[in-house]
C-alpha cells in the first residue's frame, strides 16, 4: 500500500501553484505526478485542507440493506446459484453481478464446501466482521 505525501510537501505544492506556476511545472519541480497536483489543488480550493483522504476501512455494500432477505433466501433453497439469486434481486430492482453476491456471502461468513460424495453444502462460519 502506498503512503500519503506529507503535509509539508502538500503545502509547498499548493503555494507553488498559487504563486502563479502551472500544475505541470509544480509536478516537475516537486517530482510528483500531474494528477496528484491537479487533485490536490482542487481539493484545497474546495475544502481549504491539505490533508489526504482516509485509506482503507469498511466499505458500504448495496447488498447490506437486503441482508435479511439474502440470508432467508439461502436457508429456503440451499442449492441456489449466484446467477439465479442475481436474477431474483434484479426483479426486486437491485442490479448486481453474481460475483458480487459471492463476495458478499464470503465476507459475511458463508462458505460453500463439497463433501466426499461431491454434494455441496453451505455453512455459516465465523464472520470476519461483526454484523
Amino acid at each position: 500500500m502506498t503512503k500519503a505525501y506529507s503535509l509539508d510537501l502538500r503545502r509547498r505544492v499548493v503555494r507553488f501553484v498559487e504563486g502563479g506556476h502551472s500544475r505541470r511545472a509544480a509536478a516537475a519541480h516537486f517530482e510528483v505526478s500531474v494528477a496528484f497536483v491537479v487533485k490536490l489543488v482542487a481539493a484545497w480550493r474546495a475544502t481549504g485542507s491539505y490533508a489526504s483522504k482516509p485509506e482503507g476501512g469498511w466499505r458500504y455494500s448495496k447488498l447490506d440493506p437486503h441482508r435479511a432477505w439474502l440470508e432467508r433466501r439461502l436457508e429456503e433453497k440451499a442449492d441456489l446459484t449466484m446467477p439465479e439469486l442475481a436474477e431474483e434481486l434484479s426483479a426486486k430492482g437491485v442490479r448486481v453481478a453474481p460475483a458480487t453476491l459471492s463476495r458478499w456471502y464470503l465476507r459475511n461468513g458463508y462458505r460453500y464446501k463439497k463433501n466426499t460424495a461431491g454434494v455441496g453444502t453451505r455453512t455459516r462460519g465465523r464472520a470476519r466482521r461483526a454484523a
